[in-house]
């Protein structure tokens, strides 16, 4: 199996060998299949999955064949080897597809941390095998210590281990600290993983020199979208 993510072109070009299958979760993502038609096989989600992805409907394809996966824009995919004893809790959300033969279980979280976050379950990936995981910008890693915090945005969290010590919080002074969205604080060993796209709304503006001031220019003088660039 061979999974090609060309950036930034927006699409992830796989390629199945004989005895490989694979499970999507976003069916609808496929804008191209080259192959056996009798190879793919949709199947309904159970009631937990369903609810987690928002979505009824799982493809299963197999055997010799090449397809691509259309992403939303901004949009990366990324491959992670599982082996049978990763730890890793990933939020479904972002998980795309994975090798057949794998074995996944929920972790509930507290209900306090699920109302702020708006994120009831975790999932559990036990391999060996290949998980495709969709993010916002690229995906980076930070090894946790045990003793030195690491904090990241809320919406921005992938996965993380299943021992590490994890809560919600903020840093920084006051300002900083009323400036920011809800942080995870973790602690422990092993990987987190981040999807790196910004938050920050206002960044794009500031680098393309889009200020308010031009935007505002815009819409109330005359053709002020030509004149004004």
């Amino acid at each position: 199996m061979k999974i090609a993510t060309p950036s930034p072109i927006g699409y992830v070009r796989v390629q199945l060998d004989e005895g490989d299958a694979l499970h999507v979760l976003h069916p609808k993502s496929i804008v191209a299949y080259q192959g056996d038609p009798r190879s793919r096989e949709d199947r309904f989600m159970d009631i937990g999955g369903a609810y987690r992805k928002k979505k009824w409907i799982r493809s299963r394809l197999q055997g010799t064949s090449e397809f691509l996966l259309g992403l939303p824009p901004g949009c990366s995919l990324e491959t992670i080897d599982i082996p049978a004893d990763s730890s890793l809790l990933f939020d479904f959300r972002h998980v795309a597809l994975f090798s057949d033969g794998m074995t996944f279980r929920s972790k509930i979280l507290k209900w306090k941390t699920a109302w702020i976050t708006r994120e009831l379950i975790r999932i559990k990936f036990s391999g060996p095998g290949t998980l495709g995981v969709l993010t916002a910008g690229d995906l980076a890693s930070i090894q946790l210590h045990p003793e030195r915090p690491l904090f990241v945005d809320k919406s921005a969290l992938v996965a993380y281990p299943e021992d590490a010590e994890i809560k919600l919080s903020v840093y920084g002074n006051s300002l900083a600290s009323q400036h920011m969205n809800v942080q995870w604080e973790l602690r422990g060993n092993g990987p987190v993983l981040i999807q790196t796209g910004s938050r920050d709304t206002g960044l794009q503006d500031k680098l393309t020199g889009d200020g308010w001031f031009k935007r505002l220019l815009r819409e109330v003088l005359p053709f002020g979208s030509v004149y004004i660039k």
